[in-house]
Parts: C-alpha cells; structure tokens; sequence
C-alpha cells in the first residue's frame, strides 16, 4: 500500500480518503429497488471513481460566495482578522478576470514516482444548483517542491453564485504517476475480435449475471447489477493467492 504523509497550516482542511455523503451530496439512501428514484452511488463506476483521492475542507466558519460582475471575479465573505505568521490575507484572491485563488498550504509528500493532481470534488457533479466550487486540475511533483501553496478555481459565469461551506468539501486530491507514460494505438484485428466475443458473452449471459438485481426506478429506467457482480468477482480474483 502506497503511504502518502502530509503537513497542513489549517488543520479545518482536514485532508481524508473521499467519502461518499448519505444523505448528502452522494444522494440517498435509497435501495436499488423498483420505484426507488436513482441515486448517484448506485452506479458502481461512479462510486469507485468518487472514492479514488483525498478530499480537502473549507476551512472557515463562514460561508465565502463567489460571483462574477461586469466580468470581474467578486469575492464575498468574512474572515475575520488575519492570524499571525506571514499568509496571504484573505485567503482568497482574484487571479485574472475568470479565476481565482485560495492560499492551501498543503504538504503531501507522495514520493518520487508519484505526483498530486487537483480536480473538482465529485459533488460538483451532483449539485442541481450550478453552486459548487471548480477546482482547475493541476499536477505538483512532490518530490522536489514541498507544499501546494495555493489552489486555483474557475470562476462561475455571470448570474451564478459558488458557495463554500462551514464542513463541505472543495476539492479532490488525486495521487497519479508522475509520468504518463503510455500510447494510444488501435488494437490490432485479434485483440479487437477478442475483445468483440468477450463483450457478446456478457451480453449474453446478461440475464444470469443480473439475477436479481433487475429493477426499474422512479422514472422508469431499468438498473441491474452485473458490472457490480462483475467488479466484485474480479476483486476476489485479484485478493486470492
């Protein structure tokens, strides 16, 4: 298992494997279940993606809204004096006519063959309302700089508002390779024809694999589980010796 050891200034970030929140951003906890209204964590590929980093805390006892007004970035909140030491304050800053920054100060140390790459909480993808923060996805290599000293965000269009909460996360944290290394080609006529026969056999064997996790939802969308029996058995493939 991989050990990925931090530092922080603020400890409120409070940096943690991601979590999917029920009831909360993540949904319900509704059955998968005829009549049940489809939930996000009921898509297994969601889930495992949603839990896959770290996620990172607003920090502070106020709420902080964010608009754009004749094109430039509007940043509404209070923060209270600035704490001793030499931060950046307020923490939050303009950068640009369509960004803006928050000062993290975040130490994740993740070794040399890996790296940090910031993205938008998983929640950003379930908000209705268009009011959750937009991390921009950055790449750090820890190995040699010692601190994500600020995050940069998107700001919203005009019209919108996004609001940072007392105890809801902002952002996810992903520990990547620190190099892609990696080639896109087409398959050659044997591994697409295999790849062919295996995807008809799990259609075909569909009906089996789904035994008893066919159900229709609330808006009559059929659901049934044989990715989730899928991943499951491959799971206990890879566990066993």
């Amino acid at each position: 298992m991989q050990t990925v050891t931090y530092r922080l200034f603020n400890p409120d970030l409070r940096p943690r494997r991601t979590k999917l929140e029920m009831p909360g951003w993540a949904g319900q906890p509704q059955p998968r279940a005829d009549g049940s209204h489809e939930q996000v964590w009921h898509c297994a590929p969601f889930t495992e993606g949603a839990q896959y980093g770290f996620e990172v805390f607003y920090p502070y006892a106020n709420e902080l809204h964010v608009t754009r007004k004749d094109g430039r970035v509007v940043l509404d909140g209070d923060f209270g004096p600035p704490p001793d030491g030499d931060l950046q304050w307020p923490p939050f800053r303009a950068f640009g006519d369509g960004f803006y920054t928050y000062q993290l100060l975040l130490d994740l140390n993740v070794g040399k063959d890996w790296a940090v790459r910031t993205e938008p909480h998983p929640r950003f993808y379930t908000d209705p309302d268009d009011t959750v923060p937009i991390a921009v996805p950055a790449l750090l290599r820890t190995e040699w700089w010692p601190m994500m000293s600020f995050i940069v965000f998107k700001a919203p269009p005009e019209g919108r508002t996004h609001i940072f909460r007392p105890g809801e996360p902002m952002l996810q944290i992903l520990i990547v390779p620190v190099e892609a290394h990696f080639e896109l080609v087409a398959m050659s006529e044997e591994e697409a024809a295999e790849r062919e026969m295996r995807g008809r056999r799990i259609h075909a064997s569909r009906d089996t694999l789904s035994a008893d996790t066919t159900w229709t939802s609330s808006t009559d969308t059929v659901f049934d589980g044989t990715y989730r029996h899928m991943l499951r058995a491959a799971k206990a493939r890879d566990r066993s010796p």
